[in-house]
């Protein structure tokens, strides 16, 4: 099994005894001999957190995430919780009275089993106070592992240094049934995850590895390579992996159908004492006497293949199932929701599948893995072909296809036979990652891309590029070469191409420059990608379903987790993913509206034109951003049905008739924002009835006050003055007043809102006649707060006549003189005092 192998994490310390992942976060959990505990971010290869638990070691650790709690047994006997958040012990007691050498979580229950040197094994319930709920007695040694059956909750393995493994009920004390399973102690038992095999692994002492039917008892193989005790076992969940390691430093990597070691991993951290296996990506964790490493095993992305008819094919380890999206019905399908498909059973595969891929027709099938090739038929996954090959690329004939052996060696086979003496050229001269099929054959290397023509085995072109991905368009003249920064889109011009020979021309390795036109370089690095038509649709690295059409990319929709494209089905108009376990989720997408746009972007508007009834109302709003963007506002207007984005392109026309219309039928509330707009854009092209018809409906006083006094209307101010007042606005209706030049009205506006020091010092100045009143408001309302004395030290200007006899009867006759002469309605002296809401007595006493 040719199985990519990544190191992600590799950090040194203390003796790690136990070790799990947690379901959500990055964490890895490790128990120390040393007594601490440790949380890392795999990703980061930071600590998290650390947790010093005991002074003896700690030899087993498990995460109860529902709890945001995590569990270690140790050798003082005791088992301690704490919450990993907060740092906050939860609980700690005595569990057994010798070593606690293992425990599990139940993954629904509340409940945590644990294993010791007494030979005892126990449930403990957090729900009742963390009681001892049942005790399990039985075996004659140290019990070593503990695992819960993933298709019956309520039953468990044992492995026991006493050569037995032990199945038991979570009711019951003895065991159901025994088996003596290994030479040598048992340090290790797991079940097979899947539903379709009832087996169990073991490691032991005896340096073996052994599989067995629990419903027969019976072994199935036993696996030697392990020089010394093998320590720990398991299944891996995604992968047709067995995974084992012990006291001979290595981990070793066994095909879990054929039981072939597939590979030995080796750290150089000395023994290798136990392992976490992560479900929701394929990373394995392996504590060693010296420290612990997190390994990435394979890809995330799933296997699959989808024909244009939407028959979907995809892998489960060497199960081959399908599902036909075509019977969907699309009416009942919602945006981003996972659709329930019926699964079938296809058949299986020999090989471990790293890609499968449709002929064009979608009558074959192509399985590439372990260095092999087999070719099926689609309906009844019968062997067609098969052979060497570590790539493989269908031609656009469905009859031609070309392997890849090796790195040097190309074979071109035609009605599944090998063609002869029209071999590529050049194709040994290339050390070639991977082949592409479509129009033309492409080959991928370090640093180039290369295209043959299918017929004739000539050099169509070569191009400087470190691609990861080629995609052919399936009308045969776009393609687009992705990189890990960017996608490039060029056209094929097979006429300059065959111009270029029929000249005569000595084509040398480049190939021939006129074949290939660059359209498009986008900065993005896609993922999954398929071409409809001259459309690209595509998933890329930051998680976004997109399409490009013409020159331009635009996105369709984000998600959150990672999803990749199974294909598009017309009948649909929508767009189908999946995520790494196929679950398929759609998103719909209208061809017409592709076609449409990509007329518009051909400059054919008439071809637009015709398009446009096809495309339905809930793509229009789409197109209309699309022209907008392209600068056809007017255009835009007619397509959209979106109210918010008609008015807004009516403004940005200066269609204010329009806009005026589409706000009358609009809620009140909403409306005053857009007549707002409207009174803005209205001043720009001087409309100002309309402008003041605007404002006076969005009730934006302020602008309606800079509009009158501009036009000097006094009329219009005086009814704004009111207006404010009754709105409260009492600051806008003083400057109102202010310049209509009605001192009198200012000073009972302030008057009247409890503002009589300013009411008073206004009045001295501008309305003398005012003053008693204004004092007398002012005196009042200090009595009222109970300030008499502070209002006794006020001057009273009747009684005290001296303090203002002097140009007293002048300031009256100036103050007559000035009302036959009101203000200048275009604003007012700058000798006026600033208005100041904070009224301090005090200091104005």
């Amino acid at each position: 099994m040719l199985l990519d192998v990544n190191r992600k994490l590799f950090t040194r310390s203390d003796r790690v005894k136990g070790v799990d992942f947690h379901p959500t976060e990055p964490w890895l959990l490790t128990g120390l001999y040393n007594g601490t505990v440790n949380i890392y971010n795999h990703e980061t290869g930071a600590i998290v957190k650390t947790f010093e638990v005991s002074e003896v070691p700690v030899r087993c650790v498990r995460f109860i995430p529902r709890k945001n709690w995590f569990v270690a047994g140790s050798d003082d006997f005791q088992l301690r919780v704490f919450n990993y958040n907060t740092h906050e012990k939860v609980t700690a007691f005595e569990a057994h009275p010798d070593y606690i050498r293992c425990l599990t979580v139940h993954p629904s229950a509340s409940i945590v089993l644990t294993g010791s040197d007494d030979m005892t094994i126990r449930a403990w319930d957090w729900d009742k106070q963390w009681r001892c709920i049942q005790t399990y007695e039985g075996h004659t040694h140290y019990i070593m592992n503990i695992a819960i059956s993933p298709k019956d909750p309520n039953t468990f393995a044992s492995a026991c240094l006493d050569r037995t493994v032990k199945m038991w009920s979570l009711g019951t004390s003895t065991a159901n049934f025994t088996m003596e399973a290994h030479d040598k102690g048992v340090n290790y038992v797991e079940f097979y995850p899947g539903a379709d095999k009832p087996y169990l692994v073991t490691a032991s002492d005896d340096k073996t590895v052994k599989i067995w039917d629990y419903l027969s008892k019976s072994c199935v193989q036993t696996l030697e390579s392990h020089t010394n005790n093998v320590l720990f076992a398991a299944f891996h969940p995604n992968l047709p992996l067995i995974i084992s390691g012990g006291e001979d430093g290595t981990v070793k990597l066994w095909n879990s159908g054929t039981y072939r070691l597939e590979n030995t991993l080796s750290y150089a951290l000395e023994r290798a004492w136990c392992l976490s296996v992560r479900k929701a990506v394929n990373e394995i964790a392996v504590g060693y006497d010296e420290g612990v490493v997190v390994v990435k095993l394979g890809r995330d992305e799933p296997t699959y293949s989808m024909d244009p008819s939407g028959k979907l094919i995809y892998t489960h380890t060497n199960e081959v199932l399908s599902a036909n999206l075509q019977t969907v019905h699309a009416e009942e399908l919602a945006d981003g929701n996972r659709i329930q498909l019926s699964i079938k059973e296809l058949g299986t595969t020999e090989i471990f599948a790293t890609s499968l891929s449709h002929s064009p027709n979608g009558r074959f099938v192509t399985v590439v893995g372990d260095g092999e090739y087999i070719v099926y038929t689609a309906l009844a996954w019968r062997n067609k072909a098969f052979g060497n090959g570590s790539s493989f690329a269908w031609a656009g004939d469905s009859n031609t296809y070309a392997v890849l052996e090796g790195r040097l060696k190309l074979r071109v086979y035609k009605n599944f036979r090998e063609r002869t003496g029209a071999g590529m050229k050049g194709a040994g001269s290339w050390a070639i990652d991977g082949i592409h099929g479509g129009t033309l054959l492409g080959a991928r290397g370090s640093g180039f891309v290369l295209f043959w023509d299918w017929e004739t085995g000539e050099v169509v072109r070569r191009i400087e590029a470190d691609a990861k991905n080629i995609f052919w368009s399936g009308t045969g003249s776009l393609v687009a070469i992705c990189t890990e920064e960017s996608y490039y889109v060029l056209r094929f011009d097979r006429d300059a191409y065959e111009a270029k020979l029929q000249e005569g021309v000595d084509i040398s390795d480049e190939g021939v420059e006129e074949a290939f036109e660059l359209i498009a370089e986008i900065p993005e690095n896609i993922r999954t990608a398929k071409w409809v038509g001259d459309c690209l649709i595509y998933t890329n690295s930051a998680n976004r379903l997109s399409y490009f059409v013409g020159s331009e990319s635009y996105t369709i929709t984000p998600f959150d987790t990672p999803l990749y494209l199974l294909g598009y089905i017309p009948a649909h108009n929508r767009v189908y993913l999946g995520d790494k376990d196929v679950n398929v989720y759609s998103y719909t997408l209208s061809l017409n509206m592709v076609e449409y746009q990509t007329a518009v972007l051909r400059g054919d508007m008439d071809g637009a034109a015709e398009l446009l009834p096809s495309i339905p109302k809930e793509q229009r709003n789409k197109i209309a951003t699309f022209l907008e963007g392209r600068g056809l506002k007017e255009l835009a207007y007619e397509v959209t049905t979106d109210p918010d984005h008609k008015f807004d392109l009516a403004l940005s026309l200066d269609d204010l008739d329009a806009a005026v219309e589409i706000t009358r039928t609009v809620p009140e509330l909403e409306a005053e924002v857009k007549w707002k707009a409207i009174g803005d854009r209205a001043l720009t092209v001087w409309r100002f009835d309309l402008a003041r018809e605007s404002f006076e409906k969005a009730g934006d006083l302020s602008a309606l006050m800079l509009l009158l006094l501009s036009t000097g209307d006094r009329d219009g101010l005086q009814k704004l003055a009111v207006q404010a007042e009754q709105k409260g606005q009492n600051n806008l209706a003083f400057a109102t007043l202010l310049q209509l030049g009605d001192p009198n009205a200012c000073v009972d506006l302030l008057v009247k809102t409890q503002r009589a020091p300013e009411a008073a010092m206004f009045a001295r100045t501008y309305a003398p006649t005012k003053v008693p009143e204004a004092v007398q408001a002012w005196k009042s309302e200090l009595t009222s707060k109970n300030r008499s004395k502070i209002a006794a030290k006020i001057a009273d200007p009747i009684e005290q006549p001296e303090s203002f006899e002097e140009g007293w009867e002048d300031a009256i006759a100036r103050e007559k003189g000035e009302q036959q002469s009101p203000l200048p309605v275009n604003g007012a002296s700058d000798s006026v005092p600033p208005v100041d809401d904070d009224e301090e007595d005090e200091t104005a006493a």
